[in-house]
């Protein structure tokens, strides 16, 4: 126990401390949400991330898929690593840079109210986000209280209040540049964490050939007759896996914590090599988290209803304690990141794009006039403050969800997920590359994404909030492009002049 509380104890020390170390720098709305937008790549890399890695991965995905597809979930992670991150920088992370700093945007609300010149739609985006990080949020939340509670022996809900206590004060401290510096180090220890943690689990099964010829001969759910279907490739439900891999590897690029990573980099070069770092890390991190789920089941046993929140916890109890507090450093990282990197996004949307928003055309210029710089200064300072207000605010309202959260972490995770990247996947991603995409349509994608979150949720979920969020995503393209080729175009001068940042060197 002393050596877990140092560990942690040590841990925290170092964040608080980058958090002050990085105050300097978050004085101005730009330092503080977007790190003055010159982030280099290994940061920003580690920081799309440890932000897309959470103990919502560790804990309630790799818990609940592993135990559902077996071995076959370890395809959840290598899609994450192939879609939600190669694929991710590659298609969104070079327009992203160059079109958000054209038009000066700095969150996802701000790009839809400038890029289709509608401040409607930068309004009603922002509510959306803010709303739907909320269940994210509880979740991590809830995670990484089980794996504490495992750990440490100490009640799940003095973990809960804890972590939000030390997220709040070192992304208060310190802004995005604070948040991007602890993700790296938090990055580190995910690394070596998941890497130790899988052999250990291994070696306590008797190798993994043992590990493999036990979970084959663990009978199917739907046929207690065949055995072999937890250790087979493509699992028991092909079809379930597919849905989970579509949510949580598409869903990134619809996500206003995950894209703003790519408004905060450098420069063209840092996206290539940061493309790289982030797709390794994923493999690493990401197929490491699944595949250790995928033995849960030599581990539970089936009593009545699965707990699946506890199994991953379940299965690391028996580690050496050394193990355990490498364990609860990794999700600890993992978490705090992801907190962060919500925290940060919900309380610069609803500043920026609600409280404070600034009268913008499609060229990024304030239209009510120029202001002297010493009143310039003064709002600057006053947005700051405000987020830093909104920051409480946001983590409280997360923190009840998470004292007493209303289904397992991976459902909370689906429902966010599913209404955010439903709603803002498709008109970003085409908007970022299609000079045809309407108001209308991204109006449209709007309701579709959330509407169809909102109602399966109200009918008690008749379609899995895993499937449905998939659904929502894929559905948002055909929504965009029909809706778009039938409603009026937006004038071609004003569009012409947001893509001449691609013709730039």
């Amino acid at each position: 126990m002393i050596l877990k509380v140092a560990l942690t104890v040590i841990f925290l020390i170092v964040m608080v401390g980058v958090g002050l170390y990085s105050r300097k720098q978050a004085k101005s709305v730009d330092g503080f949400v977007l790190g003055g937008r010159s982030v280099g790549p290994w940061l920003t890399a580690f920081a799309f991330g440890t932000s897309y890695f959470s103990a919502v991965v560790f804990v309630g995905y790799a818990g609940q898929f592993g135990w559902k597809y077996g071995l076959s979930s370890t395809w959840i992670g290598i899609g994450n690593a192939v879609i939600g991150s190669l694929l991710a920088w590659i298609i969104l992370g070079r327009r992203t840079k160059l079109m958000t700093q054209h038009i000066e945007s700095r969150t996802m609300p701000d790009f839809f109210g400038t890029r289709f010149n509608d401040q409607g739609l930068r309004v009603v985006a922002s509510i959306i986000a803010f709303v739907f990080l909320i269940p994210y949020t509880a979740g991590v939340y809830s995670g990484i209280s089980r794996l504490f509670e495992m750990g440490f022996s100490i009640p799940y809900e003095y973990c809960v209040i804890i972590m939000s206590i030390l997220t709040a004060v070192y992304v208060i401290l310190g802004g995005y540049k604070a948040t991007a510096m602890n993700d790296f180090i938090q990055g580190i220890i995910m690394l070596f964490g998941i890497v130790a943690v899988i052999a250990a689990v291994l070696n306590e099964q008797g190798g993994l050939t043992v590990a493999i010829d036990k979970l084959a001969a663990i009978p199917s759910d739907a046929d207690a007759t065949v055995n072999g279907g937890f250790a087979s490739w493509f699992g028991p439900d092909p079809w379930g896996l597919l849905g989970v891999v579509v949510l949580t590897s598409l869903g990134t690029m619809g996500l206003p914590q995950m894209v703003g990573k790519f408004y905060s980099i450098t420069d063209e070069n840092a996206i290539k090599r940061g493309t790289i770092i982030s797709t390794i890390f994923a493999f690493v991190v990401a197929g490491g988290c699944y595949f250790l789920g995928g033995f849960g089941r030599l581990y539970v046993p089936v009593v009545g209803k699965v707990a699946y929140d506890s199994i991953v916890p379940a299965m690391l109890v028996t580690l050496p304690d050394v193990l355990i507090a490498l364990v609860v450093l990794l999700v600890l990282s993992a978490s705090m990141s992801t907190l962060a990197s919500l925290v940060l996004t919900s309380s610069s949307t609803m500043t920026l794009d609600l409280i404070y928003r600034d009268k913008k055309s499609v060229v990024g210029e304030v239209e009510e006039g120029a202001i002297d710089d010493v009143v310039a200064e003064r709002v600057e300072r006053r947005k700051v403050v405000i987020m830093r207000v909104l920051i409480v605010f946001f983590i409280a309202i997360s923190l009840l969800i998470a004292l007493n959260p209303p289904t397992f972490i991976a459902q909370l995770m689906g429902i966010s997920w599913g209404a955010l990247a439903g709603a803002f996947l498709a008109p970003f991603m085409l908007g970022l590359y299609w000079k045809g995409v309407t108001r209308i349509s991204v109006w449209a994608c709007f309701i579709w994404g959330v509407g169809l979150t909102v109602i399966n949720m109200l009918a008690g979920n008749p379609i899995n909030p895993i499937n449905c969020g998939a659904i929502a995503m894929l559905g948002g393209f055909p929504v965009v492009v029909l809706v778009s080729l039938l409603s009026p175009k937006m004038p071609n001068t004003l569009v012409d002049k947001i893509f001449e940042c691609y013709r730039k060197k």
